[in-house]
Order: structure tokens, then C-alpha cells, then sequence
């Protein structure tokens, strides 16, 4: 995917988050592991939200396993650099065909 079709997926994404009952905490925390797309806040959890999307696939299928443990490692440095010492989950926002699809805390068993 594009960067400019990423930026626009992530925007897209914010806006639901914030009709949602989200705060945007940050967009785009980048580690030497990988990327956190969006930071958001609810209900004193922080989210750390994957954007997929996707036009002629389905993009819940880009993320793998391999993808889900940058993003820890990435959650990890997060909390390292901040100081921040808080209740967290992982999430994914698909969008696909125009329609959004929030997969909560994807990394639970």
C-alpha cells in the first residue's frame, strides 16, 4: 500500500476512533522494530491500533504473526521511551470496500 493510501486509511480511522469515544494519543511511533499506526485512549486503556486495508485482498490477512511481534516490540519501546506505566491492548481497524472493521485486542488468547 501507498503511504498516501496508508495516510488516508489512518485518517479515516481516526475519525471513526473519535466518533468511537477515542483520543488520539499520537499517529505514526515508529521503534527501530517497526510502526504503531495510531496511539489512541478510551476509557483509561491505551490502544495501540494497526491500519490495514485493502482493495483486491482481504487485509485482515496482512497481520501475521511476524507483523503482531514488531508491534510488541514496538509497544514495548513505547513504554520504555514514555515512562508511561498503564493498561494497554492491541488492535486492528480493517478497511476494505469502504466499510471499517475494529478487532479489539487481537494478541489476547
Amino acid at each position: 500500500m501507498s503511504r498516501v493510501k496508508g495516510n488516508f486509511a489512518e485518517t479515516r480511522v481516526c475519525e471513526y476512533l473519535i466518533s468511537e469515544g477515542f483520543v488520539i494519543v499520537e499517529r505514526n511511533f515508529y521503534s527501530r522494530f517497526g510502526e504503531i499506526d495510531i496511539i489512541a485512549s478510551r476509557n483509561g486503556i491505551l490502544h495501540f491500533i494497526e491500519v490495514k486495508s485493502g482493495k483486491n485482498f482481504d487485509p485482515v490477512y496482512a497481520v501475521t504473526p511476524s507483523k503482531l511481534s514488531k508491534i510488541i516490540k514496538t509497544v514495548d519501546y513505547f513504554f520504555l521511551k514514555t515512562g508511561i506505566d498503564t493498561d494497554y491492548q492491541i488492535d486492528a481497524v480493517i478497511v476494505k470496500s469502504g466499510e471499517l472493521v475494529h478487532l479489539e485486542n487481537i494478541t489476547a488468547d
